[in-house]
C-alpha cells in the first residue's frame, strides 16, 4: 500500500491558497471579510481532513491520496467569498464548502481514469498507483461522503447537490461520445465545459449566498459568474496543459492531447488547418504523434502548438468568458465583495499553474 503525500505538502497547499486570498484582498478597505475568508479556508481544510477519513484501512489512504497532493481550493473559496453577502461563515456555509471541494475531489479521481492521465497535482494518479478499479471506488466514495455532508444541510441543499452532480456526468458523457453529426465541435467543447467545470463553480457561488442567508436576488448574479468564471478557468488550463513547465502545473506539457483529450487549441488548429497549410502540417503531426505513445516529434509539435495563433485565440476566449463574468455581477451592491469577486476572475485566467 502506497502511503499517502506527506503533510508538508499539505500545508504548502493552503499556505498558497491563503496567499491567493492575500492577492484578492490587497487593496480591499474591508479586512474583516478577508480574515473571515481566511478563517473560513482553515475551518474548511481542517473539515475535508476529517470528512475523508474512513475507518477503513484502504479507502482512509486511497481518499486522501489527492486532497494531500494540494489543490487551490476555488470552489470553497468561492462559496465563503459569495457568503459575505449575507451572515457571513457561519457553519453551514462551511459545512457546503467542504461537500463541493469534496465533490469536486471525487470528480478528479474519476476524470483521471477515463483520461488515462499519469500526473495530477504533481504527483501520480491514484489508478497509476492503485489501477482503475480502486480509483473509481475511491470517487465513489468521496461522492457519497459528499451527499452524506448535503444531507444536514437540508432539501434545497440535497436538490441543488444531485442537479450539480446530474450536469457534471452529463458533461463527462458527452466529452467522452463528442460532438455528433453536424455538430460544431467548439461549441460542444464549450458546453461541455459548462457543465463538466462551470456547473460545480456555479453551484459554489450559490451556496454561499443560500446559506448565509444572502438575498435571494443575488443568486441568479453569482451563478452565472461562476459558470463563466469556470469555463474560463478550463480554457486557461487547456493553455497550461501546453507548457513545458511541469513543475508549476503539476502535469507533463500535453497531458490532455497525449491522452486523447481534445483542447480549445487543437480545436481552433483544426479550424485553420482548412485553409492554412501551416496549420494541417502540424495537426498531421500532432495527431500522428498521440497515435504513436512515445513519439519525440509529439513534444516537438506541443511547443508549435504553445506558439501558434490557435492558442493565443484560446486564451482571447478565456479572457472573453472572464469579462463576461464580471459583467454578470452588475446586479450585486458595489462594495468589498463585488470588488473582490473581479479580482478573483482576475486571478483565475492570469494564474500560471
Amino acid at each position: 500500500m502506497t502511503p499517502a503525500v506527506p503533510v508538508a505538502r499539505r500545508s504548502k497547499a493552503l499556505s498558497a491558497q491563503i496567499g491567493l486570498t492575500d492577492r484578492i484582498f490587497a487593496n480591499s478597505e474591508d479586512r474583516r471579510a478577508a480574515a473571515s475568508i481566511e478563517d473560513g479556508l482553515a475551518q474548511v481544510e481542517a473539515g475535508l481532513l476529517r470528512e475523508v477519513a474512513f475507518a477503513d484501512s484502504i479507502a482512509d489512504v486511497t481518499s486522501r491520496y489527492l486532497l494531500s497532493a494540494g489543490g487551490k481550493r476555488v470552489r470553497p473559496m468561492l462559496t465563503l467569498l459569495t457568503a459575505q453577502l449575507g451572515r457571513g461563515v457561519v457553519p453551514e456555509v462551511v459545512i457546503a464548502a467542504e461537500a463541493v471541494e469534496i465533490t469536486h475531489l471525487a470528480s478528479l479521481y474519476h476524470d483521471d481514469v477515463m483520461d488515462e492521465a499519469e500526473k495530477r497535482r504533481g504527483v501520480p494518479t491514484a489508478q497509476a498507483v492503485w489501477g482503475n478499479s480502486v480509483a473509481i471506488l475511491t470517487g465513489d466514495l468521496l461522492f457519497a461522503r459528499a451527499s452524506k455532508l448535503v444531507t444536514s444541510l437540508g432539501d434545497r441543499a440535497m436538490r441543488l447537490q444531485a442537479s450539480t452532480f446530474e450536469r457534471l456526468v452529463l458533461g463527462q458523457l458527452h466529452e467522452t461520445v463528442g460532438p455528433q453529426p453536424g455538430e460544431d465541435e467548439v461549441e460542444h467543447y464549450l458546453q461541455v465545459l459548462r457543465d463538466k467545470t462551470g456547473s460545480l463553480i456555479s453551484t459554489a457561488a450559490q451556496l454561499g449566498v443560500v446559506f448565509s442567508a444572502a438575498p435571494s436576488e443575488y443568486e441568479e448574479p453569482v451563478m452565472t459568474f461562476g459558470e463563466k468564471i469556470g469555463v474560463a478557468f478550463q480554457l486557461v488550463d487547456d493553455v497550461l496543459d501546453l507548457s513545458p513547465k511541469a513543475e508549476e502545473t503539476g502535469k507533463v506539457a500535453g497531458t490532455d492531447l497525449r491522452a486523447g483529450v481534445p483542447t480549445l487549441p487543437l480545436l481552433h488548429l483544426r479550424r485553420q488547418a482548412i485553409d492554412d497549410p501551416g496549420s494541417a502540417e502540424l495537426l498531421a503531426r500532432i495527431e500522428q504523434g498521440i497515435e504513436t505513445p512515445g513519439s519525440p516529434d509529439l513534444t516537438a509539435a506541443i511547443e508549435a502548438l504553445r506558439e501558434h495563433p490557435a492558442t493565443a485565440v484560446t486564451l482571447d476566449a478565456a479572457h472573453r468568458w472572464a469579462a463576461e463574468a464580471v459583467a454578470a455581477l452588475d446586479p450585486l451592491p458595489d462594495g468589498s465583495v463585488k470588488k473582490a469577486l473581479i479580482r478573483f476572475a482576475d486571478v483565475m485566467v492570469e494564474r500560471s499553474s
